[in-house]
């Protein structure tokens, strides 16, 4: 019986190896989308509006699931308090 190959799960190791990826609990994924609009590091989130960087991150990148804004919520706040309250650095906390 011939064996189905096992293909390789690709890993985005851009994303992985990215300054966002030092915000607690940050998705890849999440990670990728803001490296696709152009932001590089964590201060390049301050001032940014979550809900402004959801709409562009849609338009370049189809099928964005919705909950994915939570971690652009938690990565403005962490960008923009020099000692982000432990407990608001959980995506849940931003729904």
């Amino acid at each position: 019986m011939i064996q189905p190959t096992k293909r390789k799960k690709k890993v985005d190791y851009e994303a992985l190896q990215s300054p966002l990826m030092r915000i607690p609990r940050m998705n890849v994924e999440a990670a990728r989308n803001l490296l696709d609009l152009g932001i590089r590091d964590i201060f390049e989130l301050k001032g940014r509006a979550p809900e402004v960087l959801f709409e562009e991150a849609s338009r370049k990148t189809s099928g964005i699931p919705a909950d994915r804004i939570r971690f652009f919520r938690m990565a403005v706040y962490y960008a923009e308090n020099e000692k982000p309250d432990p407990h608001r650095l959980h995506p849940d906390q931003w729904q």
